[in-house]
């Protein structure tokens, strides 16, 4: 059995390593990063995990910000969010809803590039 005193001594560095660690965190939060790294997109169709980092120039796609955010003007650096303009239901006939425009974009460019899933079940997966 132990004794009292190795009780304490286990106690003691416990609530010391709770306190170092509580600091760390604080004292270190991490970055956000500039850019989403991944967005989930719910659809009737099943959800849709993205990742920006595979699509991006610096994947080797060569795909720019510009070639999905259309709306992107000349020299803007920080695109739109697609919620901004395609509401999830749209009520515009002349705006997409936010399904469809991912749809018509994301299905149109993987077929066009003959590259990335073509399958509905490869891109709704959860």
């Amino acid at each position: 059995m132990k004794s009292n005193k190795e009780l304490q001594i286990a106690y003691g560095l416990a609530i010391i390593l709770l306190v170092v660690g509580v600091l760390s965190y604080s004292a270190f939060p991490a970055k956000t990063p500039d850019q989403p790294v991944r967005l989930m997109f719910k659809c009737v169709a099943g959800k849709i995990l993205f990742d920006h980092k595979t699509h991006t120039v610096e994947s080797g796609y060569g795909i720019s910000c510009s070639d999905c955010h259309h709306n992107l003007e000349e020299g803007e650096t920080d695109p739109q969010a697609c919620g901004e303009c395609h509401e999830p239901e749209s009520q515009d006939e002349d705006v997409l809803s936010r399904a469809d425009a991912f749809h018509t974009q994301c299905i149109g460019c993987h077929k066009e590039a003959e590259a990335g899933p073509e399958k509905c079940e490869l891109c709704h997966v959860m």
